[in-house]
């Protein structure tokens, strides 16, 4: 038994660290009432990491040659959509940039797990937590957010033009 755990302990660091990516972001997300919170955080974190480590594990078992990078440009692609579909338009409001942004960040972060570098998602992760943080915190303070949303909201009143003179 204890050899066996000997034996995948990379494996299982590997996941513990994508539960911790993951689930450092989810819990800023939860705590905000976002969409994609905790679990949705750390599954996406989880799932790439296992698909990069199976595309280690492959060659290793049946001797074939693997390129891991396109299993990472399957599970970019593939996030890509999960992502789009979290984002909304209602008229010129625009809703869910931010969670679709995280959603690719997260599964990165899987991905820079599942290579081998759990220290340097971590690192990372701590560097996204910063920046919604931090920025959220000068947004406010600048009520940048208000801004944003009554010009957009400006904006769509306005006829089309190909020009943007109108």
């Amino acid at each position: 038994m204890w050899e066996l755990l000997h034996q995948y302990s990379g494996y299982f660091i590997k996941i513990l660290a994508a539960v911790i990516c993951g689930g450092m972001i989810g819990l800023e997300r939860e705590l905000k009432g976002k969409s994609a919170g905790l679990r949705t955080n750390i599954l996406i974190c989880m799932g790439a990491t296992i698909y990069m480590m199976v595309s280690d594990l492959v060659p290793r078992m049946y001797g074939l040659p693997a390129d891991p990078g396109r299993i990472a440009a399957q599970v970019v692609s593939g996030i890509g959509f999960i992502g789009a579909g979290s984002i909304i338009r209602s008229g010129a409001t625009v809703a869910g940039l931010t969670t679709a942004a995280l959603i690719w960040i997260v599964a990165a972060l899987g991905l820079v797990i599942g290579i081998g570098y759990p220290l340097l998602a971590i690192i990372f992760s701590l560097i996204v937590l910063l920046i919604l943080i931090g920025l959220g915190k000068i947004e406010r303070i600048f009520n940048l957010g208000d801004h944003i949303h009554n010009q957009d909201s400006q904006d769509a009143d306005k006829p089309y033009s190909n020009s943007g003179l109108l």
